[in-house]
């Protein structure tokens, strides 16, 4: 049910991940709250997490791990007890070029075709962090350093492939499945085992402690109607790590 009377809006600092099912995810819960304005902005998770920490105007933070914002937490910038897993990214290999077979999983990198390889910078980015680890894992991180072009967040290493500034990307298995994206080269998802677990998980800021609104968004986030979405959009249910 709406909260009566009531007109706001939220602001929502949310990971690059997310920007294809945001719309979707934001109608799902204006559908139950008409009134609410969303305002949301996507970005990398780490620069998020600073920036709130500086005091950013957001509400909600929606990480693409728990890292961030239970660091929020524990530095009093967020609210205990509010942190919500609400889904698990998946990593994977996408390219437009017919030519280059993404099946193979990373070696395809180490193949002469693959002049660049895009992934998101790991010092900040969630994915980054995850694609290094892949990288590692295979002995190709150090070994392929010269073909490795970093961006600032998960899309724009999406936009570097559609722009043909890379080869391959390294990213978000929810952005090569927008429909935007079908038809549209190829891609291979990587194993789960291949890096450490993408749990995704938002919190309410220490600015919307006393905002019923923002903790609603969360409570919408656990919905079957919000998990519908986020597994239409390659993402897996946050489940307790093994």
């Amino acid at each position: 049910m709406p909260l009566p009377g009531l007109a706001a809006e939220l602001f929502i600092a949310a990971a690059s991940d997310l920007i294809y099912c945001l719309d979707e995810l934001n109608a799902g819960f204006k559908a139950e709250n008409p009134d609410v304005r969303l305002r949301t902005t996507t970005g990398s998770s780490g620069n998020f997490a600073a920036q709130i920490r500086h005091g950013a105007p957001f509400d909600l933070f929606l990480s693409a791990d728990q890292r961030y914002p239970q660091a929020l937490i524990d530095s009093g910038d967020a609210v205990a007890g509010t942190l919500t897993p609400y889904a698990v990214g998946r990593l994977a290999l996408w390219t437009r070029r017919l030519d280059l077979d993404v099946s193979k999983g990373l070696m395809v990198l180490s193949s002469p075709d693959v002049r660049t390889f895009a992934i998101a910078n790991p010092e900040h980015a969630p994915y980054g962090r995850a694609a290094r680890a892949a990288l590692e894992q295979v002995n190709l991180w150090h070994p392929l350093a010269a073909k490795r072009v970093t961006s600032e967040n998960i899309a724009q290493a999406l936009q570097f492939v559609q722009t043909g500034n890379a080869d391959v990307g390294i990213v978000a298995l929810s952005l090569v499945m927008t429909p935007a994206l079908a038809g549209q080269g190829r891609y291979s998802v990587l194993p789960l085992s291949s890096h450490p677990r993408l749990d995704q998980a938002a919190v309410l800021t220490y600015r919307a402690r006393n905002n019923p609104l923002a903790l609603r968004y969360l409570q919408w986030l656990r919905s079957a109607a919000a998990r519908t979405i986020l597994d239409r959009n390659g993402f897996l249910l946050p489940v307790p790590a093994p």
